[in-house]
């Protein structure tokens, strides 16, 4: 499997460098994020995949075992709890390949990020 650090240009590429299944998990996360936050524009930044609406909403990767997603959540407690079973250091997600990933769940945090909610801004 390509590794999340592999230099890409665009979202297309970064997908296309994994095989089939993972291409069409990464595929259904970029269309929840889209669907979440129509206003927002794709990008590359720090070799992930992200989705920009002033500033960054949300960067995905994949990895040999997981799907990452990243900015920490803050501020709601009720999606707090949501994401409790998937945190990881530093309050990044970590969606397990080996079980449902819950798109409804991004969706979630995407929408809250974009209406100017309760996560950590991340300029560039």
């Amino acid at each position: 499997m390509a590794k999340a650090q592999s230099t890409h240009g665009t979202i297309d590429e970064y997908i296309a460098s994994f095989p089939p299944d993972v291409q069409e998990i990464l595929q259904k996360i970029r269309v929840t994020v889209s669907e979440a936050a129509p206003d927002a524009e794709e990008t590359i930044s720090y070799r992930m995949p992200a989705f920009r609406q002033k500033t960054i909403l949300v960067y995905f990767a994949a990895f040999k075992n997981h799907i990452g997603l990243y900015p920490p959540v803050r501020g709601d407690q009720a999606l707090l709890e949501a994401v409790a079973p998937y945190a990881g250091e530093k309050g990044n997600l970590r969606f397990p390949l080996d079980q449902p990933i819950p798109y409804d769940l991004i969706g979630r945090i995407v929408r809250l990020r974009a209406a100017g909610g309760s996560t950590k801004s991340t300029k560039k």
